[in-house]
């Protein structure tokens, strides 16, 4: 097989997700239009070398070569990436599992995995020449957006919901970026993005409707594999919101074990947990249809509040093919989680977060997870934004 140097993208064309139809990565996309579906990067078959990984940098763009910027000065990066993986050795006896790993994104730039995301969409922004970028947002999106919009240059407009954290809202202002507020959801924000972006043609960088999120937030997906020997967890447990995460891992598991860097064929049972404020894909995964008179609630756990997800058919394909579940935690789920972990592990998790162990603290009580399998949950933020 050949190589190629990390330092080269073997980007090649995108695809759309349902039906495969080729977009010209070259050119400004959006989502597939032939399908309304998200549109996925695909790779020339130019692999790069395991091996050479020992050469590249600790943060996200170690990965560059499976990472869609072709030229290396677009690249904007505050060093994102390559987050701690804990052993939660109390809770792996506490709860019988071979081991309960914890993958803290709380300590990337901005506080969230959002980082991982618009550190590569932004950096693709800039090589196809955008100028100004949109986004709605429960929070920690707009916060990632506008410093790495502000370290590339680009104009940055935040649209984020009344009752996001106070502490985000200064923090989007503090880069430099518009902030405008709007009475709703996530939901509601993104109409009025869609609607600004037609007026002034600004990108709309909302999840799942741009390709470029996707590639950066799947560098988790390779870090996990990376900080465990290239041997994937058994069960992974993610908060889910707009799915990206969730639908990132899953690609960068498939890309690589096309490449053969992985140690076993065999892939993580990938569970979405959400709040019962908020839970559509987990109504969509146990009643197999959409629950079309669905309303949403406050959690506090706001990146969870997601009523609408556009990519709702890619979350249920990666829930199908790695025999996974969903589960629906409580808002005081949510809350003893975080004491829990904080007074046993001295670790603050993000509600979000708090929401995925609690999810497999169920799955545990159902037997779903059983006692010789290696669990990895992922804490999406800090608890600091929240407050």
């Amino acid at each position: 097989m050949k190589t190629v140097s990390e330092t080269i993208s073997g980007a090649s064309h995108l695809t759309c997700s349902n039906c495969g139809k080729i977009y010209n990565i070259h050119q400004q996309q959006t989502y597939a239009s032939c399908c309304n579906q998200p549109l996925f990067t695909q790779y020339n078959g130019i692999h790069p070398a395991k091996e050479n990984l020992v050469n590249q940098p600790h943060h996200l763009w170690r990965y560059a070569a499976m990472l869609p910027v072709f030229d290396a000065t677009n690249r904007i990066s505050l060093e994102e990436g390559f987050t701690p993986m804990h052993t939660l050795h109390k809770f792996s006896a506490k709860y019988a599992v071979n081991r309960l790993y914890l993958k803290d994104e709380g300590v990337n730039p901005t506080g969230s995995f959002k980082a991982r995301g618009l550190s590569v969409a932004i950096s693709k922004a800039k090589e196809l020449g955008i100028e100004h970028c949109i986004i709605p947002t429960a929070g920690n999106a707009g916060g990632a957006m506008s410093a790495y919009c502000a370290k590339a240059g680009i104009q940055a407009t935040v649209v984020m919901p009344k009752s996001s954290a106070m502490l985000i809202k200064e923090e989007v202002q503090m880069f430099g970026a518009k902030l405008i507020e709007v009475n709703g959801f996530i939901h509601d924000c993104g109409k009025l993005v869609q609607q600004i972006a037609a007026e002034t043609g600004a990108f709309d960088m909302s999840t799942m409707k741009e390709p470029y999120r996707l590639e950066g937030k799947k560098t988790l997906g390779y870090e996990i594999a990376e900080q465990l020997n290239w041997q994937l967890p058994d069960v992974i447990i993610y908060p889910t919101g707009g799915g990206t995460g969730l639908i990132g891992m899953w690609k960068a598991f498939a890309e690589m074990q096309q490449m053969q860097w992985l140690n076993s064929s065999k892939k993580p049972r990938m569970v979405i947990v959400q709040t019962e404020n908020c839970n559509p894909m987990i109504q969509m995964i146990e009643k197999g249809k959409k629950n079309e008179s669905f309303q949403p609630g406050y959690s506090i756990a706001n990146g969870l509040v997601v009523p609408t997800p556009f990519a709702e058919k890619s979350m249920l394909r990666v829930i199908h093919e790695s025999k996974g579940t969903g589960v629906t935690v409580s808002e005081n789920d949510i809350q003893q989680g975080i004491r829990e972990i904080a007074r046993t592990e001295g670790l603050l998790l993000s509600p979000e977060g708090a929401a995925a162990f609690a999810g497999f603290k169920k799955l545990v009580e159902k037997n779903w997870i059983e006692s010789q399998e290696n669990v990895c949950i992922v804490n999406t933020g800090s608890w600091y934004k929240y407050h």
